[in-house]
């Protein structure tokens, strides 16, 4: 039985950041990498903007530079973790290891109602894209169903390719509970505007083959091509049954990423992480946080013992409007709006108005004030006190 000083599950920003990380900081040993994934680590955020939108046939962006004294097994499933003799079950073999990051991410959450046949997409891998790109040049209309960011990005990036797009969604705007009536009417005005038309408010009753969509209000769709993005769960199944702590369906870890298990760590969106700074255990399913968690981790695993710390955050591309994201992403009660000529801020505070998010359209200097008051737990009234001082 093969043994490694380092085995990460997973390829993605998480992963790769841990591995390189380790690497990096000297860690000792070999340094092994599985994944599913049947493509060498590529970044995802394009899959929905650019490589959706561009009529040549998407190619992989490397997601590192580097992979130097990191062996990586490509199409390899992990179905089994044996916490007591520290070994992983990958493929028809088994690996042994002395230190473990999990850096599983997530999968598409299926829709209800989807019958027997039914052609759709999805967007998570290069492998998906690929399929969906080579269903698009072909095809004259799109059915979207999901409205948060990565379909409102798809949406507006199938426009560009000269489709005929409708977005389909349960809520009454595009993100409007995530982050407020605001928003989600800038995020429609951007959609309506580029040709996008909103189907709000309903819920997909049915889809037969090939393509068949009925929605909740007895109307029908018939699109060349359906695209399901309805949100995303942690993929938990490797540690289920391997005897580490689940809590939200993800591994619960401390503010150093590390599970109850010694030498075990875990990032990105399979990790519930202690914060030092929020005071509580935070999830994220951002493609930056991932890659810092795993970096992070990497670098414990190597002997640093450093605290994750960051304020979570992303930024969202929909067609040429960019928001700019930075929260602690478990909820907020009130909010303040701060118009600036063609673009605006949008403050988030709990109950008691600390400060726990900011969102900003066209007002980056906001966007990094920001992120600063939300870590330093400041108030809203502080927030706003220093917009009106600017």
């Amino acid at each position: 039985m093969d043994r490694y000083e380092l085995i990460v599950v997973g390829s993605g920003p998480g992963g790769i950041g841990a591995a390189t990380a380790y690497r990096d900081a000297h860690g000792p040993g070999r340094v092994l990498v599985l994944t599913a994934d049947a493509d060498p680590p590529y970044m995802r955020p394009p899959l929905s903007k650019e490589s959706l939108a561009q009529a040549e046939s998407p190619s992989r962006t490397p997601l590192a530079d580097d992979l130097n004294h990191i062996e990586i097994r490509l199409d390899t499933r992990v179905t089994g973790l044996d916490l007591t003799a520290r070994t992983l079950t990958a493929g028809h073999e088994t690996v042994g290891f002395d230190r473990l990051v999990l850096a599983t991410g997530a999968r598409p959450v299926a829709l209800p109602g989807l019958g027997e046949g039914v052609e759709h997409h999805e967007l998570r891998t290069l492998a998906d894209l690929q399929g969906l790109h080579g269903a698009v040049s072909h095809a004259r209309s799109a059915v979207v169903v999901g409205s948060g960011f990565i379909g409102c990005e798809a949406a507006a990036s199938l426009t560009r390719r000269g489709l005929d797009v409708t977005v389909v969604t349960q809520e009454e705007a595009p993100q409007r509970e995530r982050l407020g009536q605001h928003v989600a009417e800038a995020i429609s005005r951007w959609l309506v505007d580029d040709g996008v038309t909103l189907r709000t408010g309903l819920e997909v009753a049915s889809v037969e083959a090939p393509r068949h969509v009925k929605l909740s209000d007895g109307t029908t769709l018939d699109p060349d091509v359906l695209l399901v993005v309805v949100g995303a769960e942690p993929w938990n199944d490797l540690v289920k049954d391997g005897g580490l702590t689940l809590e939200q369906g993800r591994v619960r870890v401390d503010q150093q990423l590390r599970a109850t298990e010694a030498d075990v760590y875990a990032a990105g969106d399979i990790a519930l992480a202690d914060h030092p700074l929020a005071g509580r255990p935070v999830a994220v399913e951002h493609w930056g946080d991932a890659e810092e968690m795993g970096r992070i981790a990497g670098r414990n695993a190597a002997g640093a013992g450093e605290a994750w710390s960051a304020v979570p955050g992303f930024w969202s591309e929909i067609g040429g409007h960019t928001v700019k994201y930075a929260a602690w992403g478990d909820g907020y009660e009130r909010l303040e709006v701060v118009e600036h000529g063609d673009g605006f801020t949008v403050w988030y505070a709990d109950s008691n108005d600390v400060l726990v998010g900011v969102l900003t359209y066209g007002v980056d200097e906001d966007y990094e004030r920001g992120g600063e008051l939300v870590a330093q737990g400041a108030s809203l009234a502080e927030a706003l006190g220093a917009e009106e001082e600017s």
